[in-house]
């Protein structure tokens, strides 16, 4: 990989240092800002740098306000073979500087500025010899202004021709510039091959290939329609991919073409994406600044993102009787059948969105007693929602009935001295069973001012209420009292990078925690080679297997789409869509979980079920 250099003066560290560093923020688009303000498609959008600076320069310091970290010049068509078609080619330098200069001017000294470069020549066009050289005269004329101004990045983007974005690679490379290669995927609506997809085999050349620093995809597909791409891709490349969709599906309106989607859906998929082990999100065409806004505040407080307090195991400095624990077998009725032969049976119940609901909710957990499951767990604001607290919750629970509740608690909504003071009033009103998460970052939907607060980590939480256990607070002082808080915590075998989802779980064994309950699984191969890799070093905690029973094809999409950590594989998204109806498809959801339960039985601890759409007759059925 070619050093490229940086700005001097800006304090900012070369691009491809800062993008294998945590995931970066790209603009969206300006083809869409810059109609959106009234200039007809007939305009040269590249000449609007000489004709309308304000205009091109107001653009991107929306994007730098709505928090993008690269910035791209409006220089995507300003090389010779397109600008000819105006009649504009003996401006070409001074638009691509102006270009340049333009988007330094809004990026300031934190932003990045990459110069956007898009094909010189279709595909399908008829493409001699001749006309090839003459493209690399375009792009080598074109790049030799970018390197001149020094620009942190060069963006080609929108190729539908592999071979022309090689070449345009390799004449970027020949110049210094650092090079993110980025090519167009085609909708398709058949299954394919993973190994024969041909977004996988562009994606393995530009991977191959020396002159490309950074792979890309963008344009021609929406968010929903560039995750299956994305999720096909990853696993064959090692360079960092960066992901550009469009806003969505264009639809025509009062003669314009609109895309329909809203921020929060693009954000949703931004995160999947990030999830996914994607490197850069930034929109294509239809996204504004109000999609990248959204996405980059929800992108921040992803875990792996975020900068988390560290929980001190002890002050050094202070000399402390360090209380033991209390063994698990002693917190709780279900850490002491945990460590049984017998299987712990739970299900998965979504706290009522009103003190209305609480009745209802409460008559479905006297189902699952009644039915002999041995604890109720409640997310704590799921897919970051707003529900009731899953303290009060759970104190109903323990209040009115005889199953043991097990309240999530997720470092989204707290601050550090919060979460203390939450922990010790929980275990002093009778909640022993946790299960500590990260937590989803903040949806910003309905409530677009909200910011997540991860102080903590799941990692630093299970530390925190190690200490607790042991007598200390969060700095390692002592408290007058040690808590009895039986710790579980999360764990993912189907995630995409499993080498450091098993590292974040020895940490957090390491922390602390008792148990584990894994994300809904739907390919027990992923859960036993999860257990067999972990149990190598001889370092591991009873697991509870997740388990959703899926009720329709539709709701295997969702959870597949939407939720994060959750991988629903081809195969059980073909078996739901051959389901006739809907008691076919509640019927073939409950034989999929029966498989994964009969061929992981000997190596977990117990079985949670989620209720589909509340519907907990369906997860007690699942457990039977």
């Amino acid at each position: 990989m070619t050093e490229q250099p940086s700005n001097s003066g800006n304090g900012k560290p070369p691009f491809l240092e800062r993008i294998n560093e945590s995931p970066v923020i790209f603009d969206g688009g300006m083809g869409t800002m810059i109609y959106e303000r009234g200039v007809f498609l007939n305009v040269c959008y590249d000449e609007l740098c000489l004709t309308r600076p304000d205009l091109i320069y107001g653009i991107h310091k929306e994007y730098v306000v709505a928090g993008a970290e690269v910035i791209e010049a409006n220089t995507f068509g300003a090389n010779r073979i397109k600008l000819a078609l105006h009649g504009l080619e003996d401006q070409l330098e001074a638009i691509n500087r102006a270009g340049v200069q333009l988007a330094r001017k809004a990026a300031g000294n934190r932003v990045y500025v990459a110069a956007s470069v898009g094909p010189c020549i279709a595909k399908e066009d008829d493409a001699t010899d001749i006309d090839l050289r003459n493209v690399e005269d375009a792009y080598a004329e074109q790049f030799a202004i970018f390197a001149s101004e020094n620009v942190d990045l060069l963006v080609l983007e929108t190729f539908d021709d592999v071979e022309q974005l090689l070449m345009a690679a390799r004449i970027a490379k020949q110049l210094k510039l650092p090079v993110l290669a980025s090519f167009s995927v085609m909708p398709s609506k058949e299954p394919v091959d993973e190994l024969l997809a041909p977004e996988v085999l562009n994606a393995q050349r530009l991977e191959a290939d020396p002159n490309v620093d950074i792979i890309g995809i963008n344009c021609r597909l929406g968010p929903a329609d560039m995750f299956y791409p994305v999720k096909r891709i990853i696993p064959h490349i090692r360079k960092p991919l960066v992901v550009m969709p469009n806003a969505g599906t264009p639809a025509e309106v009062g003669g314009r073409m609109l895309y329909m989607n809203s921020p929060e859906y693009f954000t949703e998929f931004s995160k999947r994406f990030i999830e996914l082990g994607v490197k850069g999100i930034g929109g294509c065409c239809g996204t504004t600044p109000a999609h990248i806004k959204m996405a980059a505040q929800a992108i921040q407080s992803l875990d792996g993102v975020k900068r988390y307090i560290t929980i001190e195991d002890r002050d050094p400095d202070v000399t402390i009787e360090e209380l033991p624990p209390i063994p698990t077998a002693e917190k709780s009725s279900f850490g002491a059948k945990m460590l049984t032969t017998q299987h712990v049976r739970m299900i998965e119940i979504l706290p009522p969105t009103t003190g209305g609901g609480l009745e209802k909710f409460l008559e479905k957990c006297r189902q699952c007693q009644d039915a002999g499951i041995d604890a109720i767990n409640m997310p704590d604001g799921p897919r970051a929602s707003a529900r009731m607290s899953v303290m009060s919750t759970a104190l109903a629970i323990k209040n009115k009935l005889d199953i043991e509740p097990v309240p999530h608690y997720c470092c989204r909504d707290r601050s550090l001295i919060g979460m203390q003071s939450d922990l010790l009033g929980g275990f002093a009103l009778g909640l022993s069973t946790w299960l500590l998460i990260t937590g989803d970052p903040p949806k910003l939907g309905k409530y677009p001012t909200s910011t997540g607060v991860f102080d903590l980590d799941a990692i630093g939480v299970t530390q925190l209420v190690s200490n607790l256990n042991r007598g200390l607070d969060a700095v390692g002082q002592p408290i007058t009292q040690r808590t009895g808080i039986l710790i579980g915590v999360g764990a993912n075998p189907e995630a995409v990078d499993l080498d450091r989802e098993i590292d974040r779980f020895f940490k957090k064994i390491d922390a602390g925690a008792e148990y584990a309950v894994t994300q809904p699984i739907f390919d027990a191969d992923s859960l036993l080679r999860f257990i067999e890799l972990t149990g190598k070093y001889h370092r591991t905690i009873p697991i509870v297997a997740g388990l959703y029973p899926l009720v329709s094809f539709k709701n295997a999409q969702f959870m597949s789409q939407h939720v994060p950590g959750v991988v629903v594989p081809d195969k059980v998204l073909e078996r739901m869509h051959r389901c006739e109806n809907k008691e076919a498809a509640v019927a073939e959801g409950l034989a999929i979980v029966l498989e994964i339960r009969n061929k992981v039985a000997d190596v977990v601890a117990g079985f949670q079920a989620s209720a589909p759409l509340g519907l907990t007759d369906i997860a007690i059925a699942a457990l039977q």
